[in-house]
């Protein structure tokens, strides 16, 4: 989108927010009292040698920028729409050796490096409006969601609805939403896959010649019912218990994604080792999520947030994630918030190092993701609240900056940090 179109949009969105304040004359309480727009920005940076693009082995060097608005427009007393929408440009040394003789050939040839060619890098693009409905004694809150994205080789589009329900003096809160995601592949399948390849550099023991079968089913559809219970149990305490039901079927393998077998001959184009199939995964896949919240009020300066969430499906993986937030309140301003997150799980049954898999075998991955492994991140947030937001810029006032720092280390070699700046404004 063009720099004017984009102050269009802006002014637009700046003259219905007026236009909704000056139409609103009778006094009731508010969902939401004011307009309000988030800007958030995050930028995400990893390392490790097990790339899938590349059979297990090689870099997993990679770089996310993102950019993010969230638009929250009260309706009126009872009714907020929200706007949220983003882009999301990443730079992959992995995803390069999609083909990985795009760039310089002399130099890019070996799976432990990135190719300089256009497969390099990708934008993703969405949008997600959503609606919220809620009672005139703020008890019950009816919601429905759209949501739309696209790079170059995937799209999906998906809608939802919720209910929330309160009772017991706003003590305890019941929720329900579903939501549905139909989405479509453009499959980029290994260079050294595609019809008509050749390169005479090709070494080996006979000829190249790989039993490949491109997919013929390029969609995948995710199903999903989530149920949480929240519930006050005292002026200090609050926990809340969720499940997910998850169910997606069709083309759940990623089809770059390369497999070498441990029963076929191996061929090189110099160090780069020709792929003997891609990622086989079954078109079908069950979810369960279940977890629980415990939040503890130390103090006015101390809270204590723990959570801890198991998860099973019908892959194989079982995981089990644990994570603790002590938010320290410096003053009425300030607030840090240091954080821990652990993380397990077992391998999927389908999971093989590379060349461990067999010809034979129905189903194989050689994803470090679908392998066991556990997880540590350890991460400090700052954020700054303003309640009678001084600072402006043009008609808006800041309400709050928020920092978060974050250092991820996994076992199989993985590293990645993540840097992440929100700010909320205010329209008065």
């Amino acid at each position: 989108m063009s720099k004017g179109l984009s102050l269009f949009f802006f002014c637009c969105i700046v003259f219905c927010l007026k236009a909704q304040d000056a139409g609103s004359t009778a006094y009731q309480k508010r969902v939401l009292e004011a307009a309000e727009i988030d800007l958030l920005f995050s930028y995400y940076g990893q390392n490790g040698n097990n790339a899938a693009v590349t059979g297990g082995e090689g870099t997993e060097e990679l770089t996310d920028a993102t950019s993010t608005i969230v638009v929250k427009i009260p309706l009126n007393p009872d009714d907020v729409l929200t706007v949220d929408t983003g882009i999301s440009a990443y730079t992959s040394a992995s995803s390069s050796n999609v083909n990985p003789f795009d760039g310089n050939p002399a130099n890019n040839t070996s799976p432990f490096s990135a190719s300089s060619g256009a497969s390099r890098q990708d934008v993703l693009a969405y949008f997600n409006p959503s609606y919220q409905h809620s009672s005139e004694d703020r008890n019950s809150i009816v919601s429905a969601n759209a949501y739309v994205s696209s790079e170059y080789d995937y799209f999906s589009i998906g809608f939802g609805a919720g209910y929330t329900k309160l009772f017991n003096e706003k003590n305890t809160e019941v929720s329900i939403n579903g939501n549905i995601f139909l989405d479509k592949w453009n499959p980029q399948y290994p260079i050294e896959l595609r019809n008509g390849f050749f390169d005479n550099r090709t070494t080996g023991n006979g000829v190249y010649s790989p039993n490949f079968v491109p997919f013929e089913n390029e969609n995948r559809n995710s199903y999903s019912v989530s149920l949480a219970l929240s519930q006050i149990l005292g002026k200090r305490l609050q926990a809340s218990v969720f499940m997910d039901l998850v169910s997606q079927q069709g083309l759940l393998s990623t089809p770059f994604q390369r497999v070498y077998f441990g029963d076929s001959e191996d061929f090189f184009i110099e160090d780069f080792q020709l792929a003997d199939d891609v990622e086989r995964l079954p078109d079908n896949r069950f979810k369960i999520p279940v977890g629980a919240r415990l939040n503890y009020f130390l103090s006015d300066a101390f809270v204590v947030r723990s959570y801890y969430r198991f998860y099973t499906d019908n892959w194989g993986i079982n995981s089990h994630t644990a994570s603790i937030e002590v938010p320290i309140k410096i003053n009425d301003s300030f607030t840090i918030y240091p954080n821990y997150r652990y993380y397990n799980q077992t391998a999927a049954d389908y999971f093989f190092e590379k060349e461990n898999a067999l010809s034979t075998f129905d189903f194989y991955t050689s994803d470090y993701d679908l392998s066991a492994y556990s997880a540590n991140q350890i991460g400090l947030g700052f954020r700054y609240k303003d309640i009678f937001t001084k600072a402006r810029i043009f008609l808006f006032g800041l309400k709050a900056i928020d920092l978060r720092l974050n250092s991820y280390n996994r076992s199989d070699g993985l590293n990645a940090f993540i840097v992440t700046l929100g700010t909320t404004f205010v329209l008065d």
